[in-house]
């Protein structure tokens, strides 16, 4: 069976979610028995997300092979239970380094090269390969950025060309505002987004409409007038609050049958029962959990999405519904204001990842607070690191130990640089990426939580824990209970006598599933909910 495409573009504003609701339709999809695959399509000129700024862009989210990559596969990852590769994130500077280097080796035989046809040409050939790769039934395709910017105009018109061969769905998403004066849904915006997407040469077959509340009748026939789109086409997504509901309201309106309708194709079943019960189950939820983030990057939630995804994912397991206390530990830092106040109502603390110098010492006061007071703790990466810190520094007497990253001329570097990193100068793509196997300690706290002995599990990191200092911190009580296979660079720390107190120097909430949550987090909720 020919590959089938959906492309999904935005329209009126960023940020309305088009990355949820196109892992929200292959999900749908997925259940009716088809082999769907997710290309997230950035037009920044990056090669990849891996040196761009968690406060500008949001998270940046590593594949098991190693791949620095939007934010959004991770949300196609956690909704579709599957591991993506680098294909699978597309942008202007992949495909233009593509290009370039072509050019450079003589592939194009003396001819001007051009944005049409040979950058298109190669767009239209990345998103085959993809689909071959994948074997898939049906390939989605979100287009980053609004209709109207400069910056996606090659990757729609690639896509338009793509119709010329193939069974392609276009669905434009566009927000649908209300003047509260007024009370009205206001559909011009919406209008005149599907005209510039036509003005480019694509007609859309499929309109999804955000809003504040489902869409009324008397909008959706304006916009079928206005548009040329079928009113049983055009789809609702009023705001919520869990965006895993967002399957089950595509459900209710019929959004997987009418576009496999669309693409000649019918559905083989429907598994929605599980996946059903489970967020219905939490929307159920009373009792709550209060977990403190503390990090640097907290103006902008999205900075940490994973973390709050696999904590939510853990917290549907346990029917427990999750607060979330955000901590600015720069503020720790400047006096501004105090660990033992900002954390004494919380049930667990949690000290994410992160870069430099800045904040630092605010997490070391964190981990010092939940250490001494019993409080349930997990530190990720940067805060595994800064765990091994504030352990040498307060329990094993080393005062002012410290990492290399922070003080290159530190006394006692707890932390340094891995070996193969001393020689690497290059920013993008350098640091130790992906999935590595983890050898866990029979008897610990991560074997129980884990229940085996080899796991896998995905890291981004250039500094370690220093292993000459390895006796003198576990002669104090810290206890390392998993590391690689060489046995070499330490991944897993707990404290035995503690409620819960694990770090690790991979990123659990990178593998966390709705249906699968990650082990660590599930037993750190578990621990702060006894609290």
């Amino acid at each position: 069976m020919p590959t089938r495409f959906i492309v999904v573009s935005g329209g009126v504003i960023s940020g309305l979610g088009k990355g949820i609701f196109t892992a929200s339709l292959a999900k749908l999809l997925q259940m009716r028995g088809y082999k769907v695959v997710p290309i997230k399509i950035d037009p920044y000129v990056n090669v990849d997300a891996g040196t761009m700024n968690p406060i500008e862009h949001g998270e940046v989210f590593v594949l098991d092979d190693g791949s620095e990559v939007d934010m959004d596969l991770g949300t196609y990852e956690r909704f579709l239970d599957m591991n993506l590769r680098s294909e699978n994130n597309l942008t202007t500077g992949k495909i233009y380094k593509l290009v370039i280097e072509k050019e450079r080796k003589g592939d194009y035989l003396g001819k001007t090269v051009q944005i049409i046809p040979h950058i298109t040409n190669e767009i239209q050939k990345w998103l085959e390969r993809v689909a071959k790769l994948y074997r898939a039934d049906i390939e989605l395709i979100e287009i980053g950025g609004t209709v109207g910017d400069i910056e996606n105009l090659i990757f729609l018109e690639a896509t338009r060309q793509l119709a010329l061969k193939y069974k392609v769905a276009f669905i434009h998403c566009t927000l649908v505002p209300v003047i509260k004066s007024v009370g009205e849904q206001k559909t011009k915006p919406t209008q005149q987004s599907v005209q510039r997407l036509r003005e480019i040469g694509i007609q859309p077959d499929f309109i999804f409409c955000r809003s504040e509340k489902y869409l009324k009748e008397k909008a959706k026939k304006k916009i079928s007038l206005f548009c040329g789109v079928k009113e049983d086409h055009i789809f609702s997504g009023p705001d919520i609050t869990n965006i895993y509901k967002v399957p089950i309201i595509l459900n209710k309106q019929r959004v997987a049958e009418k576009i496999l309708k669309y693409l000649d194709l019918k559905p083989t079943r429907n598994e929605m029962g599980e996946y059903k019960k489970l967020v219905e189950r939490f929307e159920r939820s009373k009792k709550r959990v209060k977990i403190a983030i503390t990090g640097k990057y907290t103006e902008l939630h999205d900075s940490y999405v994973s973390i709050l995804h696999a904590i939510t994912h853990a917290c549907m397991h346990l029917s427990l519904k999750p607060e979330i206390k955000w901590i600015e530990t720069t503020d720790i830092e400047n006096g501004k204001i105090r660990a033992e106040r900002v954390l004494s109502d919380v049930n667990g603390v949690l000290v994410p990842g992160g870069f430099g110098s800045r904040g630092a010492e605010g997490k070391i006061e964190c981990i010092r607070y939940a250490r001494e007071n019993n409080v349930p703790f997990l530190g990720l990466c940067f805060g595994f690191q800064l765990a091994c810190i504030e352990f040498a520094r307060n329990i094993c007497k080393l005062r002012n130990a410290n990492s290399t990253e922070i003080d290159p001329e530190t006394k006692y570097p707890i932390i340094d640089l891995l070996p193969e990193q001393r020689k690497v100068y290059k920013k993008g793509g350098t640091m130790r990426l992906g999935g590595q196997d983890v050898i866990i300690k029979k008897g610990s706290m991560a074997y129980k939580l884990y229940g085996k002995v080899k796991i896998r599990e995905r890291f981004r990191h250039r500094y370690e824990f220093n292993p000459e200092y390895k006796e003198i911190i576990e002669q104090g009580g810290l206890i390392f209970s998993g590391h690689d296979k060489s046995g070499e660079i330490m991944q897993i720390l707990e404290l035995a006598k503690h409620k819960f107190f694990i770090a690790t120097q991979f990123h659990p909430e990178f593998t966390s599933r709705l249906m699968k949550p990650n082990p660590i987090f599930l037993g750190f909720v578990r621990a702060a909910s006894k609290k």
